[in-house]
């Protein structure tokens, strides 16, 4: 898989990615329930049909990166994954409490809490559970699942066999590359970022702000 496979959907803050494998796609996250139709209109202009659209993973529970899974299993018919420790954030819409590490985030926290009426989206039931170091060939996608706790409880990236990293929101992209600002458990963020550094990363695609290179992050690490 080449980095020109994978098709970065930007749903205002957030990015949804659409990778191509073989002659269907793996849909990682979905974007804020408000941007429906784009996401749906992405998909259609990329040739994803509902028929090409082989797994949605998303990697944590929060409503920005959810908030589409229930029209897309209604529609899409698709089958979606998600690690257990964030099942009650989409199955219950029970989500942890998190500090922030700048005032930017408390800023935004507070409008969440304002607006958070735009910000609810539909509970769903994923289909199964990814788990560490789960293979994902079966879906015709060489890549990998990583556990990487922190953000949220049941955080996970998607490494492919070429360096290509999926972080959620462990690393951001906003102004510049940094690691999750907000955080439910500290000492496992620190935790997963040790264990990210010694692994083949080269491309992080974040769920906020554009891809960058792991090398521009690592010595801030």
């Amino acid at each position: 898989m080449k980095n020109g496979d994978i098709k970065t959907i930007e749903l205002t803050f957030v990015n949804a990615f659409l990778v191509k494998v073989d002659e269907a796609f793996v849909l990682i996250d979905t974007g804020l329930a408000m941007h429906w139709e784009k996401l749906k209109n992405e998909l259609m202009s990329a040739g994803c049909l509902p028929d090409k659209l082989r797994l949605i993973i998303i990697t944590h529970g929060d409503f920005d990166h959810a908030g589409n899974c229930a029209k897309l299993q209604e529609e899409y018919k698709c089958k979606i994954a998600i690690h257990k420790d964030d099942s009650l954030m989409v199955e219950k819409g029970l989500f942890p409490k998190r500090k922030t590490r700048n005032l930017s985030s408390k800023v935004f926290s507070i409008i969440r809490k304002l607006f958070r009426r735009k910000f609810t989206f539909d509970k769903f039931k994923p289909d199964f559970y990814l788990t560490d170091g789960q293979e994902l060939n079966e879906y015709g996608f060489n890549a990998k699942v990583v556990h990487i706790p922190g953000h949220t409880k049941g955080s996970i990236g998607i490494l492919t066999d070429e360096g290509n990293f999926f972080a959620g929101d462990t690393f951001t992209n906003n102004k510049k590359p940094d690691i999750a600002n907000y955080i439910e458990n500290s000492q496992d963020l620190e935790n997963s970022i040790a264990r990210l550094k010694k692994m083949n990363l080269k491309m992080i695609y974040p769920g906020h702000g554009k891809p960058f290179e792991m090398e521009q992050i690592v010595r801030k690490l």
